[in-house]
């Protein structure tokens, strides 16, 4: 193989474009073969490797610096840059991040996992090396769905006097341009609002509406003319940037000349380059949102291994079933319709679902709209994507008293790693007033939630993991709600538990580990609501040994709330499992939980260690 040869960009600037063609279906075919096992990002990361090797043919990377807006195109880049080997392990804790990591190769440019960072990224590394005196280039390259997100344009309006060096890539595989780019186009806005336009418009409307077939004619002459005007480059070329596009994405040589001649020109500089989710994989070509991110499949025949039920896919069943009820529901996400549980709501109730992109701030904002004008939002954001987010659930949602419910997803660690990880939410949230915050621990409970949250005159939020609930947790059931108030779901004298949401399942396995190997009848305690918080059996309890498991950083989680109100007296042990105040980098959640011991045979160990440790010093 081709590939094997290459354990630098340097390798790949010696190439042929008859090589360089070989080498892309090498790439392809690695991708398809390592997420078919690992899991990850396939169709973006197939559409855009021509694109990524006429880059590194042609740029000196890292000398010239490329960084990426998420890393759903990145998968070619770490093959290219020495990383073979660990891109078998793609996603393992041993292995390749799914996203470009600075710690893991000097090639990545910066931590890309958040989407709409990279041109901003972009202008601050030209402008620091223009200072230095350091003449390399800096790409940008970003998805189309990027273009939805609001620090992209902010990157973009900022001034020039820095951007001599820079070249953004906009990779458009197939989302429309116009429509997201549209509404902010200042370009737009100054012909489409012109009065020689406007009355040319509307004389010739008048004139054709009595003549059915003569209107519409013109109307869509109108919407032509339009096209024709405004093209994708204009809005670019206001914005100050030389536009090139746009362009064939999988045509190597046709990128290698254009390449050749951008980077001797000064920038700004926009290349439009068109591409295909997918390329290369008939399955992923035709169906690109289903293999945009999987845990993995058959390689051959893209059959992806039946899965359980989820917390995601519950939370979709129940918003469905109250929308059925009250025509005021409505949902909103910011591009993660599937993701939260949401298509089957999208395609029943398709005017009072709301898809925004990935705009988390404006998600949330126009969900206060919506409640404002008496509506009942909510909003779906995965945790991670939330803290985009805070200012405006704070200043937007809370301080207006709204009756808006966000639902947060993916709470918890997480495969990704450290940009997708969703363990603290609760640090910023739990520090807000008049917030309730909720933590299922099963379905029946998430079921319960939704309904109450519903019900309230204010904010809520309700935190839930990815996966599915456990059979332990299932088979407690749930008693009925009452608003903070914690249930107590496992009676005993011993030492207790207290398991935030999905938690309760390694804490009741922990349980039964304790009593059968230690003889101990823990008590187990499901809080429900982070806030407002139980105090009054927090006090209940505090005369005993209290440990904390949860699915969240240490600092500012469930044992952050409940060790405030009974600290450690000297006499009782006071224990949190959950992540420590570190990076928690990617890796299998299996991989994750056993390297910070947080599965429930690691925690009745170290439970039971600490206990004898206390009956020793006792002894002494």
């Amino acid at each position: 193989m081709l590939l094997d040869s290459v354990t630098s960009p340097a390798d790949v600037a010696r190439m042929s474009v008859g090589e360089l063609d070989s080498l892309a279906e090498e790439l392809r075919r690695v991708i398809i073969e390592s997420v078919g096992r690992n899991g990850g990002h396939l169709a973006s990361n197939l559409g855009s490797v021509e694109l990524t090797l006429a880059l590194h043919h042609e740029f000196d990377i890292p000398r010239d610096a490329l960084v990426f807006d998420v890393g759903h195109q990145a998968y070619a880049h770490k093959l290219l840059t020495g990383r073979r080997d660990g891109f078998s392990a793609l996603r393992h804790a041993d292995g390749c991040s799914g996203f470009p990591s600075p710690g893991e190769s000097p090639a990545d440019t910066g931590v890309s996992g958040h989407a709409g960072v990279a041109v901003s990224l972009a202008r601050g590394i030209a402008s620091g090396r223009k200072k230095n005196g350091d003449e390399g280039r800096v790409i940008a390259v970003i998805g189309d769905g990027s273009l939805t997100n609001g620090i992209t344009f902010e990157g973009l309006t900022s001034g020039r006097d820095s951007a001599k060096k820079l070249i953004v890539v906009l990779n458009d595989n197939k989302m429309s341009i116009s429509k997201n780019v549209g509404g902010v186009s200042r370009c737009l806005n100054r012909v489409i609002s012109g009065n020689f336009y406007n009355r040319l418009r509307s004389m010739l409307r008048e004139f054709s509406r009595p003549r059915k077939r003569l209107y519409s004619l013109l109307s869509r002459i109108d919407d032509a003319v339009k096209s024709l005007i405004l093209p994708p480059g204009l809005l670019f070329q206001e914005l100050g940037f030389r536009y090139f596009g746009p362009v064939d994405g999988h045509d190597l040589a046709g990128l290698l000349v254009l390449f050749q001649r951008i980077k001797r020109l000064d920038g700004p500089i926009l290349v439009h380059v068109l591409t295909t989710k997918g390329r290369g994989c008939d399955f992923a070509e035709k169906k690109p949102a289903r293999y945009h991110g999987v845990s993995g499949f058959d390689p051959v025949t893209g059959s992806v291994p039946p899965s359980g039920g989820s917390f995601s896919g519950t939370f979709g069943e129940c918003l469905l079933r109250q929308a059925e009820k009250d025509e005021r529901i409505e949902a909103v996400s910011a591009a993660m319709i599937d993701g939260t549980g949401l298509r089957r709501f999208a395609k029943d109730y398709p005017t009072r679902c709301h898809d925004v992109g990935i705009a988390e701030a404006h998600a949330v904002i126009f969900s206060c709209g919506l409640a404002i004008a008496g509506r009942k939002p909510v909003c779906a954001l995965y945790s991670t994507f939330a803290q985009r987010a805070f200012d405006c659930i704070y200043h937007d949602a809370v301080l207006a008293k709204l009756p808006v419910v966000f639902a947060l997803d993916r709470a918890g660690i997480v495969e990704d790693g450290p940009t997708h990880h969703g363990i603290y939410d609760l640090a910023f949230l739990t520090a807000l007033p008049e917030i309730v915050i909720m933590a299922p621990r099963n379905y029946k409970a998430l079921e319960l939630m939704l309904d109450l949250a519903l019900k309230r005159s204010g904010p809520s939020v309700l935190r839930y993991p990815r996966g599915g609930e456990g059979p332990r947790a299932a088979a407690a059931g749930c008693a009925p709600l009452e608003t903070g108030k914690a249930e107590v779901i496992r009676a005993g004298n011993g030492p207790v538990i207290w398991a935030l949401g999905a938690e309760a399942e390694t804490a009741l396995a922990a349980a039964e580990i304790l009593k059968r190997e230690a003889g101990l009848e823990c008590c187990v305690i499901d809080p429900r609501f982070l806030k407002p918080f139980d105090e009054a059996t927090a006090r209940q309890y505090a005369e005993r040994d209290v440990i904390v498991i949860e699915d969240h950083a240490v600092a500012g989680g469930l044992g952050a709330l409940l060790f405030r109100l009974i600290p450690d007296d000297g006499t009782h042990l006071r224990l949190d499992f959950g992540w420590p105040d570190e990076i928690i980098g990617h890796g299998r959640i299996s991989e994750l939980r056993t390297r910070y011991r947080l599965t429930p045979e690691l925690i009745a160990e170290d439970i039971s260690k600490r206990l004898a440790a206390r009956g020793s010093a006792a002894g002494n």
